[in-house]
């Protein structure tokens, strides 16, 4: 598994982690910005961090029918850790400021669902992908995601079980 100092010097390394003043998409600011698209642009490097958080999820959740991502950013983590675990993997999109199944994905009834994310901030998206998955009769078994940046104050879900790389 990676450790923080070694996460830390393949995100600077892939010009992922960026320092300065940013405003972040749920509207709280930032003195760093980490663009996981940069560290996925180089999938022999970001190999290492989807190996982690596949071991850690592979340890943590068991008999996992199904992996939903959020759009754009969670489609490539999604996609990878259903590639290395041999689980579907679907995604939902924004369709008039509202996550939606499109593209003939759908999730089954019963099912046990997996979110997984790049980033996690707020929540929002996670939350939003949470309600389709309840909305299906399925199960939300936790949340998986690259990067954390939730805090006590900032994150707003019920997380059974959260897992970053």
């Amino acid at each position: 598994m990676l450790s923080h100092k070694k996460s830390l010097n393949i995100l600077k390394k892939t010009n992922a982690l960026l320092e300065g003043h940013f405003v972040l998409s749920s509207g709280l600011h930032s003195s760093k910005y980490i663009q996981c698209a940069k560290l996925l642009s180089f999938p022999h490097i970001a190999k290492n961090f989807s190996l982690s958080l596949s071991k850690k999820i592979k340890k943590n959740f068991k008999n996992i029918d199904l992996i939903l991502a959020p759009a754009m950013g969670g489609v490539i983590i999604g996609y990878e850790i259903g590639r290395l675990l041999k689980i579907e993997t679907i995604f939902c999109e924004r369709i008039n400021g509202k996550f939606k199944l499109r593209r003939g994905f759908n999730i089954k009834k019963k099912s046990k669902v997996l979110i997984i994310e790049d980033v996690i901030t707020t929540g929002k998206s996670s939350l939003e992908c949470s309600k389709l998955i309840l909305n299906s009769k399925a199960s939300l078994l936790g949340f998986a995601t690259l990067i954390d940046r939730s805090t006590k104050k900032s994150l707003k879900i019920k997380k059974k079980n959260s897992f970053t790389s």
